[in-house]
């Protein structure tokens, strides 16, 4: 779906606060992957991300979505960010709309669609993210902070897109709504959208994740699937990841573990 291809970006070229913020990185997005990003702050992990959709353009290297250079003068960008739909970090920060409706419909009818359109692919993308038709009128502004996020996310699924790109989507939200995020981000991709995450959370990227960049300084210091990178020593390890290793010290083997769930049926079997 989406292939990285020695990456390099770097801010303010040319003054003396230039400062390289991704450098040499290159891997591989397959279709229908849950890819969690992670890696300590000021590592890369959201200029990375802003190449993706085209927000940035790479001081070196390409991206390619379904072999396709996104750079290229040919290329249009515009439709991209219909393919590839990226979520900031705190996105109910963005809405601006009278009522919920209308800010969720902004995305399809700046990609030409008639009104009549937009109105049903913002319906459909509400009833994806669980806010029923008692949600169309009222004011994005009187929602709670997890349902003004669900509104930010429903705004980029109604455009569609084939890859969901998102930084930090459960921060600053209680237990409850972080949960819920990150459940309704799991439906999505069982449902066939690729989803990325940028996330400080290694049990999220443990629980939900089918595969794990981590990045420091700017370059990528690994990519597989969690648990093999958990198992390594040079990343942070979620609780039962941790737990695991300890038991493991006592003859456990517990090897490969890292959720909490798989923790229990190891330990369960082992006894």
């Amino acid at each position: 779906m989406i292939e990285i291809r020695d990456l390099c970006y770097r801010y303010d070229v040319g003054t003396p606060f230039e400062k390289v913020a991704v450098q040499n990185v290159s891997f591989t997005i397959e279709d229908g992957a849950f890819l969690g990003i992670a890696g300590s702050t000021g590592s890369g992990k959201s200029t990375l991300i802003k190449h993706l959709n085209g927000l940035l353009r790479p001081t070196s290297g390409t991206v390619l979505l379904n072999g396709e250079d996104i750079f290229a003068s040919t290329y249009d960008r515009i439709a991209l960010r219909g393919k590839v739909g990226l979520v900031f970090q705190y996105p109910e920060y963005q809405l601006f709309e009278e009522t919920v409706l209308r800010d969720v419909m902004f995305g399809p009818k700046n990609m030409g669609l008639s009104d009549k359109d937009a109105k049903q692919r913002a319906k459909d993308a509400l009833s994806l993210v669980g806010l029923g038709k008692e949600y169309y009128k009222r004011s994005p502004f009187a929602l709670s902070g997890g349902e003004k996020r669900r509104v930010a996310i429903a705004g980029m699924l109604a455009m569609q897109p084939q890859v969901l790109v998102l930084d930090e989507p459960a921060a600053g939200l209680d237990p409850r709504m972080h949960n819920e995020i990150f459940s309704l981000l799991k439906r999505l991709n069982e449902e066939g959208t690729t989803i990325v995450v940028v996330s400080h959370s290694m049990e999220d990227i443990a629980q939900y994740c089918t595969t794990m960049a981590l990045m420091d300084n700017g370059r990528l210091v690994d990519f597989g699937k969690p648990a093999e990178v958990f198992a390594k020593d040079h990343v942070s390890k979620p609780f039962a990841a941790r737990v695991a290793q300890m038991l493991g010290d006592f003859g456990c083997d517990l090897s490969g573990v890292c959720t909490i769930e798989d923790l229990v049926e190891r330990i369960c079997k082992e006894m």
